[in-house]
């Protein structure tokens, strides 16, 4: 209730630097609570960061090459890291262990580009391979594998067939309800798989995009942005998907995006981007050589450039917006990361209906009344009427993380897809407590 009170006085998205954390990192990522920030470095250490003490708390250290990408659970407890060194390992922060213990580690032939939990259950995991491959891996005991995601091939003659050639796989992710895989290739399309069944259900194909270089979803998971070689963030509107069928057809669209996002005059490319809680906003890390730039649209009003955030000179590497907040993570290429938010100038006035700001010293005249003592049962007994009154508590601003969730309801359990994913329990509770670790403790 007080971030939705909040949200009417603020600013929507975040103008400028709170803090800066020396974390040497390459890559950051707000947990699901915007409570603490995970921060992946070149030399294969990751670090959990408490923004209440901005101070680090856990310390992750497993590979020897450096970390490529970073994922949290859906509760926190568990954290994905990728690496160079082929690797990719699952921490349990529950543990009291310093490193905590490894839930798993998954181990392939050439370096890991990228991974990230389903958010549904921490035990699937989507990995894309500098090979140009993507690969589910599935921990559960009824569903253990390593299943690689092939493209189907279009339906011609075996000289066409022969022809043409065969797309690499650039990026990879899972949509927030977890049914379905979306895979960018180096030629400019986008695969769709179902999740459970691992067959491809839609190819999409977008028009002078080039090699596709990732994907982020809204939470409510109907709209999606793409960032690709041609230097363009196309937002797209996603089509609902048809259940996986026998003969396993798939649908063949070409996907118009609803607004383009660019810079016409420096016309920069994009390290990452990142949607606002509610979805309205959309954060871009520009690729200058020159500045720390982070461009901000509203995609609610035709996606009109609404602020440029300037960092100072350290390069921006990496952005990812706060799950409930305006307020961003920023990673500059010497490895700070940046906290932006939204300065508020403190109204005083606003702690009472009556209270009146000066700006010098003013006589004050007592009523005549206004220190009388007054009779303790008729100040309880108004009190009482005050307590019986009728107080609206749905009313105000309703949280985007309500809506989301309300949304990913209609995907019930008692659809296949998604009761296929929470088969088997991962243990990522709700209640679970991480042990905060100071650094004299872990010398």
């Amino acid at each position: 209730m007080n971030r939705t009170v909040a949200n009417l006085f603020t600013s929507p998205f975040p103008t400028a630097v709170q803090t800066s954390l020396d974390a040497v990192a390459n890559i950051a990522k707000y947990d699901n609570t915007g409570k603490y920030v995970a921060a992946g470095r070149h030399d294969g250490l990751a670090v959990i960061w408490d923004l209440d003490t901005r101070g680090p708390v856990r310390w992750l250290e497993g590979h020897v090459k450096g970390i490529t990408s970073i994922d949290w659970s859906q509760n926190s407890r568990y954290v994905l890291t990728s690496s160079k060194d082929w690797n990719v390992i699952i921490w349990d922060l529950a543990s009291d262990t310093d490193p905590p213990r490894r839930q798993a580690t998954i181990r392939f032939d050439v370096p890991v580009v990228s991974a990230s939990f389903q958010p549904k259950n921490s035990k699937i995991v989507l990995v894309l391979l500098s090979s140009g491959e993507a690969y589910l891996v599935d921990m559960r005991r009824e569903y253990r594998g390593r299943y690689e995601l092939s493209e189907v091939q279009y339906d011609s003659d075996d000289e066409a067939q022969s022809s043409r050639t065969r797309a690499a796989f650039s990026a990879a992710r899972f949509d927030p309800s977890g049914k379905h895989i979306f895979l960018g290739t180096t030629l400019g399309h986008v695969l769709v798989f179902n999740s459970r069944t691992k067959t491809m259900v839609a190819r999409h194909r977008i028009s002078g995009a080039g090699i596709m270089r990732g994907f982020e979803f809204t939470a409510s998971g109907r709209r999606m942005i793409t960032n690709s070689s041609d230097r363009v963030l196309r937002q797209f509107s996603l089509p609902a998907y048809p259940a996986p069928t026998a003969d396993n057809e798939y649908i063949e669209q070409e996907l118009e995006p609803t607004h383009r996002f660019h810079d016409p005059v420096s016309k920069v490319g994009w390290h990452a981007m990142s949607y606002s809680p509610d979805g309205e906003w959309l954060a871009g890390g520009a690729a200058d050589d020159a500045s720390h730039k982070i461009y901000i649209w509203d995609t609610g009003r035709e996606g009109l450039l609404a602020a440029t955030l300037d960092g100072g000179r350290e390069l921006l590497t990496y952005v990812h917006w706060h799950p409930h907040k305006p307020a961003i993570a920023s990673v500059t290429n010497l490895g700070n990361i940046l906290i932006w938010h939204c300065p508020t100038e403190e109204r005083w006035g606003a702690f009472a209906g009556g209270f009146e700001e000066v700006d010098e010293n003013v006589e004050y005249e007592e009523h005549e009344d206004e220190f009388d003592i007054e009779d303790e049962a008729e100040i309880a007994r108004r009190k009482m009427l005050e307590e019986e009154e009728d107080v609206d508590i749905e009313g105000g601003v309703v949280d985007p993380a309500d809506i989301a969730a309300d949304h990913m309801r209609q995907y019930s359990e008692n659809d296949e897809d998604v009761a296929w994913a929470l088969d088997e329990d991962d243990e990522d509770d709700r209640d679970w407590q991480m042990k905060v670790l100071l650094e004299d403790e872990q010398d």
